[in-house]
């Protein structure tokens, strides 16, 4: 996984430098977004990894299958992955540019996962709490998880809050056995 990482990374580089000077951030994410679901997909995996095929003929059918969701940079883009041999490596390059595009853009993604669904006030809440913490924008995400039990378990780039039941209870038999 970390060689993956060091591999990507002057890739996301690169189409951060770009989008960042075109002013495309949101296009360059949703062009990711598509290609890494193509790509990501177990017959679409099998074909890249084929000997069967070019690498032009692979290229080729990832665009295709992005269809006009990928514009002429991001055509050109898988190009050179597939040429490079680092298709494979398009969810790693997504997730290192949307890391530098939420630094850019002064943004944070969290996830609250909760045993129930969270309403939008308690939304309102965590995003005022996260934000003043945090210094950036949040972007929210909520995930309904009944085995927690209870209680709310918030991630925020390296901000980690567990107040879940199950992590409360993992905490008091720790206590108790010792």
């Amino acid at each position: 996984m970390a060689e993956n990482i060091t591999i990507a990374r002057p890739y996301a580089n690169a189409i951060f430098r770009l989008a960042k000077e075109q002013k495309t951030f949101k296009e360059w994410s949703q062009q990711l977004q598509v290609a890494v679901a193509v790509t990501n997909h177990v017959k679409i995996k099998a074909v890249i990894d084929s000997p069967k095929l070019d690498k032009t003929q692979i290229a080729t059918l990832v665009c295709e299958l992005c269809g006009t969701e990928l514009n002429q940079y991001g055509q050109n883009f898988i190009k050179l992955l597939t040429e490079n041999r680092r298709l494979l490596l398009l969810a790693d390059i997504a997730a290192l540019y949307e890391l530098q595009r939420a630094e850019a853009e002064n943004t944070v993604e969290a996830e609250v996962t909760s045993a129930f669904a969270v309403t939008p006030e308690q939304e309102k809440k965590i995003i005022v709490a996260l934000k003043k913490r945090l210094g950036r924008d949040v972007h929210l995400k909520c995930i309904v998880d009944p085995s927690i039990i209870g209680g709310v378990v918030i991630r925020a780039g390296d901000l980690v809050v567990d107040d879940s039941i199950v992590s409360r209870l993992q905490k008091l038999e720790t206590i108790l056995a010792h």
